[in-house]
């Protein structure tokens, strides 16, 4: 099989890692790791562009190397070939591998705020990410009993806890991956955090649904294709995402 796989850059080296082990041919290409803060249309367009510019090359499937991130794929379309994502929220949830592990972790290490080598060498010139952004995509302040009248419960914490910002963080927690060229990004996240006055961790990280995704190992349950003349759809429950028919051409 051949794939295309259109990426945020922020797996750039494991993503690398994972198309070098797959059975498959996967040709890469990576996507600046800043279009998640701008979420919906800002960053859709250009993960659009690159979906439809790869058709008509002789690919089985294009892969798309991105969560949710801000409902920036809401509206994606596969036009003539297959496109497949994570159900993901985010970031995170792939590089811990799942959901639950996510959810698990953020019950029991509230306010944690992730790095990893890919976060770091790919930030901005700020050297400051904001995870998600998610102000800028949910407008105002909204309480909690308003999110979990609009969302429901378990979401109304994952929403609470990005639109607090930086400034709720009290635990830089490193993600490591296994790809890591030397202890440096995990110094440079240990000196920050130390420096911040924050609880340091380091966590491991698992690429395995990064593997699955270029292998071609596509379970329901991790993730969403979307089948030629359909479009993906964000969800506010454990699906994260569907498929629904595309009815603008």
């Amino acid at each position: 099989m051949r794939y295309k796989l259109i990426s945020c850059e922020v797996f750039h080296r494991e993503l690398c890692a994972c198309a070098a082990k797959s059975p498959h041919s996967v040709d890469l290409e990576f996507l600046p790791k800043g279009l998640h803060d701008f979420g919906g249309r800002k960053m859709l367009e250009p993960i659009q562009f690159a979906v439809n510019r790869s058709e008509g090359l002789g690919y089985d499937a294009i892969l798309i190397g991105y969560g949710l991130c801000n409902n920036g794929l809401n509206g994606l379309v596969a036009r003539s070939i297959p496109v497949v994502l994570p159900r993901a929220h985010d970031c995170i949830t792939v590089f811990l591998g799942s959901r639950k592990r996510y959810a698990e972790y953020f019950e029991d290490h509230p306010g944690t705020y992730f790095k990893t080598t890919g976060w770091i060498e790919r930030s901005n010139l700020s050297g400051q990410q904001t995870q998600l952004s998610m102000e800028t995509a949910i407008q105002a302040n909204l309480s909690y009993p308003a999110l979990v009248a609009k969302y429901g419960e378990d979401n109304a914490r994952y929403l609470l806890e990005q639109l607090c910002g930086p400034g709720h963080y009290r635990r830089l927690a490193f993600i490591e991956m296994g790809v890591e060229p030397n202890s440096s990004f995990e110094e440079q996240t240990r000196r920050e955090a130390e420096e911040r006055g924050w609880t340091f961790e380091k966590v491991a990280g698992d690429i395995g649904m990064l593997q699955r995704l270029v292998n071609g190992v596509w379970s329901d349950e991790e993730f969403l294709v979307v089948q030629p003349g359909h479009k993906v759809v964000a969800r506010y429950d454990d699906r994260v995402i569907v498929a629904e028919k595309n009815d603008h051409h």
